[in-house]
């Protein structure tokens, strides 16, 4: 969940002095409080701290209602924007065939192409743990070497309880 600013308006607003942006985006200056105050009933609008941390704290003549709609409006973009990175899984067997690796390959080269990052798991079960990890290491590159993308390894190739796996994505 987004954490909400509070947002100070007309007499929450705690400073003495304010640097002023009037309801149509000019700069009225730094002026005080109470004269800020009157400028705004005067105007029929409210004065909203925009930034409190700045010095002076910066205030805006305007309609609250509005202002909250943009700036909900400016979240919902960001937002939308913003895309998230999923980790997809590709898992192989010491003994898969060469046109599994394949399709496994494409379905790699799609993922990354959409921006994912991809984990390839070499799947150990029983004594095959215990196999030498070079071995291990050439049967993951033989699904590396069908990738068709250029990507990078983002955390290379080491043990897990499960097997061998590596994490790659990118270029």
């Amino acid at each position: 969940m987004v954490r909400q600013i509070k947002i100070r308006i007309n007499e929450q607003i705690r400073a003495k002095e304010l640097r002023v942006i009037g309801p149509l985006g000019e700069n009225v200056g730094v002026i005080s409080l109470t004269e800020a105050l009157g400028k705004a009933k005067e105007a029929g609008l409210d004065l909203i701290e925009i930034s409190g941390s700045a010095i002076p704290p910066v205030a805006k003549i305007s309609d609250y209602g509005k202002f909250l709609y943009e700036q909900k409006k400016k979240q919902k973009s960001a937002r939308a924007k913003s895309h998230s990175v999923e980790v997809k899984s590709v898992q192989i067997k010491i003994g898969t065939d060469e046109n599994d690796l394949g399709i496994k390959a494409k379905k790699t080269s799609e993922w990354l192409t959409e921006g994912h990052r991809v984990k390839v798991e070499l799947f150990l079960p029983g004594r095959t743990k215990y196999m030498d990890e070079n071995f291990l290491k050439e049967r993951l590159k033989r699904l590396l070497k069908l990738v068709a993308v250029e990507y990078r390894e983002s955390v290379a190739a080491r043990k897990d309880p499960k097997g061998l796996s590596m994490i790659i994505e990118k270029k």
